[in-house]
């Protein structure tokens, strides 16, 4: 990623092509999903090695999606603000379906 991106829109769709492995978007969706499920348990429980394991969950997930299966790296490396919207964005776009989980097309039309 050589260009700064300074509006999300277009960081957006630079995002989803670093997404275009169904495995890696896999990945990124169950890790988020274990974000929500460390942060929600934190908040019932109140132990704190829940809130740690979250980052973990949610990058660890995403990394191994980008360096084994994309082989690139993380725009968070870059760009994290702008790299962390955009998780977010995708995982609400894949749980309404409105990205596959299994289709690359999907992805670059988006």
């Amino acid at each position: 990623m050589a260009e700064k991106f300074t509006d999300f829109s277009k960081f957006y769709a630079f995002y989803l092509t670093e997404h275009s492995n169904k495995t890696c978007r896999q990945l990124h969706f169950l890790g988020s999903s274990l974000v929500l499920l460390c942060v929600a348990t934190f908040m019932i429980t109140g132990q704190t090695g829940y809130l740690l394991a979250a980052p973990v969950c949610g990058y660890g997930f995403a990394w191994l999606g980008h360096f084994v299966f994309e082989k690139n790296h993380p725009a968070s490396f870059k760009q994290p603000l702008f790299s962390f919207m955009g998780d977010w964005v995708m995982y609400w776009q894949l749980l309404s379906g409105e990205i596959s989980f299994s289709s690359q097309e999907d992805v670059r039309k988006t």
